[in-house]
């Protein structure tokens, strides 16, 4: 295998552990326990995707990347198993900022693991590039979601809601 596999594979895993050190910094910031539970919850996906690239590269620096193939094999998460309802409406102002920088961040995870995809000769490795990058679409949208509805009530609570 390539360095040019190598360097992307090591570049996701950086991007996965920023992602868990924001979402685990989100969630010391929480102001209560439901919202602490659904930011660590996504702390530990994170952590997830990095067990999984570490394996990855493991086996690519190793010769071993037909082994990738059903190792990876996994579906987005069901929406279901976050639970925004229970952000605290009252205090909005720290949510919606955590979640326009997710969705910043989900974002350009997405666009990272299409671009890696889209570059490597990989069969294997653009599999398990597409299946990230659903996984991160599945957290922006609904963090988006999440997003314009906070900020609706942010609005209104305010005083400014648009007509």
């Amino acid at each position: 295998m390539n360095t040019k596999e190598l360097a992307v594979i090591k570049q996701a895993i950086i991007n996965e552990i920023e992602g868990f050190e924001f979402y685990r910094l989100a969630s010391k910031q929480a102001e209560n326990e439901e919202s602490k539970n659904a930011f660590e919850t996504l702390a530990q996906e994170e952590l997830v995707h990095i067990e999984w690239l570490k394996k990855v590269y493991e086996n690519i620096s190793h010769g071993k990347d037909d082994d990738l193939i059903l190792a990876y094999e996994v579906e987005a998460p069901s929406p279901k198993i976050f639970m925004w309802g229970n952000i605290d409406r009252q205090k909005a102002s720290l949510a919606i900022s955590v979640f326009s920088i997710a969705i910043q961040m989900e974002r350009e995870s997405v666009k990272f693991y299409d671009t890696a995809s889209q570059n490597t000769d990989n069969d294997k490795l653009k599999k398990f590039y597409k299946t990230l990058s659903l996984w991160e679409q599945t957290h922006l949208n609904q963090f988006s979601d999440e997003y314009e509805k906070l900020k609706e009530q942010w609005w209104d609570a305010q005083g400014f809601a648009p007509m």
